[in-house]
């Protein structure tokens, strides 16, 4: 295994073969000054807890940080990041709310989605509404709130394990967007069983269909799935085996197998 080195700005960690980090420390140390902490447990706002062949990522005392901003501390938790018929409401009989406020919620939640890939929807369903922003979506943002206080020690577990390949799950929120009749596409990578990069994005064009839509959004994820694959090529100079991607719609299935051109 190659060393890794990740810095952001004064920080950084390595990752690799122990004699490999303890030389690059060496030479490290002789042209800058530096401290070594051992064991990574704080990168940024991340938390890290490491035992053998297994370590867990998480950003709780972030999201309580969060908590204690917006005075939800003591609010009552949801089982759920965002409830299902809110997007039905009528937002021309909301009142417009405060928009810097509105804005400091969800850039503060948006980093939070680097180890809570539960909130990713959510989270890019409101920032939707940043310069045009009702009550009824700051209520929704509070709902997330509600979620994390409910799943403050949740992140993400990583096991050694053997036999592991690249593997992809996609869905995709049809015709989510009220105004435009846009549709979502949601997806996330796994490396065994834990997942290792995830996206939700709007689609560009509209889908007539939900066959359509999943179609579109498996696309994405296939061009994503090719970068990871070079990435891990490159990382770890070993053969992939083949990707697989799981989707829930079989229509979308023989739309892809379909040679005749189409749009």
């Amino acid at each position: 295994m190659p060393l890794i080195l990740v810095l952001y700005v004064d920080d950084l960690f390595l990752i690799g073969d122990e004699r490999l980090i303890d030389d690059c420390k060496s030479n490290l140390a002789v042209e800058f000054k530096m401290k070594d902490l051992v064991l990574m447990h704080h990168f940024l706002v991340l938390e890290v807890w490491q035992r053998d062949g297994c370590f867990l990522i998480g950003q709780g005392k972030y999201a309580v940080k969060i908590l204690k901003r917006f005075g939800m501390v003591d609010c009552k938790p949801m089982a759920i990041p965002l409830v299902s018929n809110w997007r039905n409401i009528d937002t021309s009989r909301s009142d417009r709310f405060d928009p810097t406020l509105y804005c400091q919620l969800i850039g503060l939640i948006m980093y939070l989605v680097n180890t809570r890939p539960a909130i990713s929807f959510a989270v890019n369903s409101l920032s939707q509404f940043m310069v045009d922003n009702r009550r009824v979506h700051w209520t929704a943002a509070k709902h997330i709130l509600r979620y994390i206080r409910g799943t403050v020690e949740y992140g993400l577990v990583y096991e050694r394990k053997g036999n592991v390949h690249l593997a992809s799950f996609t869905d995709v929120d049809w015709e989510g967007c009220v105004e435009y009749q846009n549709s979502t596409s949601g997806c996330c990578f796994s490396i065994g069983s834990e997942v290792v990069s995830w996206f939700n994005k709007k689609q560009k064009s509209i889908a007539l269909s939900s066959a359509e839509a999943k179609y579109i959004a498996t696309s994405l994820a296939a061009c994503e799935g090719m970068w990871l694959r070079k990435l891990l090529s490159g990382l770890f100079e070993c053969e992939q085996k083949a990707t697989v991607f799981h989707c829930d719609n079989q229509s979308g299935f023989r739309l892809s197998e379909n040679p005749v051109f189409h749009d």
